[in-house]
């Protein structure tokens, strides 16, 4: 993987996994204010990225999480518990979209929402288990479509003369407003979902070109031009439509489309459902490359390590990664997922931010073609994942 198709899959697993589903929610946690989630999730994010990068071009493998806990602690049974801490975290995702996805393709079938779920989630299953190559470029094409997608809410905000420049000052909050800021905690914790995806580059570090460099540069532009986008996106949909008319549609962003252009809610549902099913695929990608790299290590069964001779691909860790999903997707809410996905993203965050900085005082110095990060980074790293974890307790 290039790093152009290292920041696609990127944009493919984040984008697609956040912004088309939770915009709603965000905006009916924090109404107007709801842009400053997104701008302080990607703060809090920004240290574990770093801190992601360090142990990335370290140990250039799946089940990368894995292994850097059994580099620092040296002890088994906590490096599967990460594993399989990362591959349930993956699993609420991919589910979480998956139920957000129904509500645009809603908009086209009259089915039953569980059935739509269930057809989405075996084909993109199915789409998954091609060859990494072949469902990456896929991810790719689709990653396209759906930051064209987001690229025409932008545009038509600003052309549309909704007033999205004078009215940035209702956004803004004072520094004084302390109850104010506790209670944007909660949706900073949804916003966090919205990021979520970069992160799981690392666990396809292996199949890039040069990760010592392809890897950092490839989480910090993912998470950069994604933080970008996303404010700006926020920004258009809280002035175009009433927040608490955006939280109760199932398709908001498509509302919000309809409402600056007058063209038909199913036109930008299209493209959402391009980026929801393209978030179920990558997520299953990464999911199949995590039970693989633990069976690797010999935490899991060997049986996962089968590749099938045509695709090259785990079919078997790929076909339990779309059961789970289905499972999750069909028995848990939209905002309940979010809100799970949020919480073991910031828990995981932690862990990794704890064994960078335990890797770092064991050795005197680092290794050669290794991106290294001061240590005041993994600290900040861990004081603003509990912390808001904390603060999000209080405001609940």
């Amino acid at each position: 993987m290039t790093l152009l198709l290292a920041v696609l899959y990127g944009f493919g697993v984040t984008i697609g996994a956040g912004i088309y589903v939770l915009v709603g929610l965000a905006a009916g946690r924090s109404g107007m204010h709801a842009p400053l989630a997104f701008v302080l999730a990607a703060v809090v994010m920004s240290f574990s990225a770093a801190s992601s990068a360090e142990p990335g071009t370290r140990m250039p493998v799946s089940a990368s999480e894995a292994a850097y806990i059994e580099k620092a602690f040296n002890w088994p049974w906590p490096s599967l518990t990460m594993g399989l801490l990362v591959v349930l975290t993956a699993t609420i995702s991919a589910a979480t979209i998956s139920v957000g996805s129904a509500g645009y393709i809603d908009v086209f079938v009259d089915l039953p929402p569980a059935a739509i779920i269930t057809l989405v989630v075996l084909a993109m299953g199915l789409v998954a288990c091609l060859s990494t190559r072949q469902s990456v470029t896929l991810a790719g094409i689709m990653t396209l479509i759906e930051i064209g997608g987001l690229g025409l809410i932008i545009a038509a905000g600003f052309w549309a003369g909704s007033g999205v420049v004078t009215r940035l000052p209702e956004i803004l909050l004072a520094p004084g407003e302390i109850s104010v800021w506790v209670g944007l905690s909660g949706t900073t914790l949804i916003a966090v979902f919205a990021f979520i995806g970069f992160e799981h580059l690392v666990n396809v570090a292996e199949e890039m070109k040069n990760p010592s460099r392809t890897l950092p540069w490839a989480l910090f532009l993912t998470l950069g031009l994604t933080a970008l986008v996303y404010t700006l996106v926020v920004c258009v949909a809280v002035v175009a439509v009433p927040p608490d008319e955006l939280a109760q549609s199932s398709a908001p962003l498509a509302l919000v489309f309809e409402r600056l252009t007058g063209m038909p809610l199913k036109t930008m549902s299209v493209i959402a459902i391009v980026a929801t099913l393209n978030g179920i695929i990558v997520h299953a990608i990464m999911i199949s490359r995590v039970l693989y790299g633990l069976a690797v290590q010999g935490n899991l069964p060997k049986v996962l390590t089968h590749l099938n001779s045509r695709t090259g691909t785990p079919l078997l860790a790929r076909a339990i990664g779309v059961g789970a999903i289905l499972t999750l997707a069909l028995a848990v809410p939209l905002a309940g997922l979010a809100d799970l996905t949020a919480r073991f993203t910031l828990v995981l965050f932690a862990i990794i931010n704890i064994t960078l900085i335990r890797i770092k005082f064991q050795e005197s110095s680092p290794p050669a073609q290794v991106f290294v990060c001061p240590v005041w980074v993994p600290v900040a790293g861990v004081v603003s994942s509990i912390g808001l974890l904390l603060l999000e307790g209080v405001a609940r």
